[in-house]
């Protein structure tokens, strides 16, 4: 029994010696064929950031855009547009913005409100103006002249709209009502500009 232990024990020994050996013979192999690891390798995922794939696509036609009609989901985005337009113009207004003004006017509408708030700030006007939405929106007149695209529009909507004088006595307005208001604005768009951006160029009464 105690040469069986002693033989046991000794075998138990080579076998630890022997899994050293193959573990130290498999590291050697993977660093030959991997190489060693300095810790100045670049990222994988920079390469990844970095480069850059063109996939042709065959199926991609040149697609010309018909400026002749205005209809479906493009009038849909058209008036969703013109509502937002409308709004941020009357604000921009009433609160003498000029400068947000120039990018929704072309030059001769926004020539036009620039005078209009240096005569209301000359005779001390104060214009108190609170939008509460479109009721309704609608295009009533689209039409192409050459280059240029012209789409007449349709706002009915709420607002309260109060102006003062320098001693703060009312002039005009309601500030506890609400009043409805009925406008028609033409708009413009030159097709040969970049940007699909829309300009007021008109305010028509009727």
């Amino acid at each position: 029994m105690y040469i069986y232990q002693i033989m046991s024990n000794n075998f138990g020994y080579i076998d630890i010696i022997l899994l050293g050996m193959i573990a130290g013979f498999i590291i050697l192999r993977l660093r030959n064929i991997l190489g060693r690891k300095t810790g100045h390798e670049p990222k994988i995922h920079q390469g990844f950031a970095e480069k850059k794939f063109n996939v042709p696509n065959n199926n991609i036609k040149d697609f010309k855009k018909n400026h002749d009609v205005l209809e479906g989901q493009e009038k849909k985005e058209f008036l969703k547009g013109a509502e937002i337009a409308y709004e941020t113009i009357l604000t921009s207004f009433a609160n003498g913005d000029t400068k947000k003004l120039k990018s929704l006017l072309t030059s001769d509408m926004a020539t036009n409100f620039e005078h209009a708030i240096q005569q209301r700030n000359k005779e001390n006007i104060k214009s108190e103006f609170t939008f509460i939405g479109v009721k309704e929106s609608s295009v009533e007149k689209y039409e192409k002249i050459k280059n240029e695209l012209f789409a007449s529009v349709k706002f009915v909507s709420e607002v309260i709209s109060v102006k003062k004088d320098k001693d703060d006595k009312i002039i005009e307005g309601n500030p506890n009502k609400i009043k409805q208001v009925i406008d028609y604005w033409k708009f413009s768009r030159n097709i040969l500009k970049k940007g699909p951006n829309w300009y007021l160029s008109e305010i028509v009464s009727k």
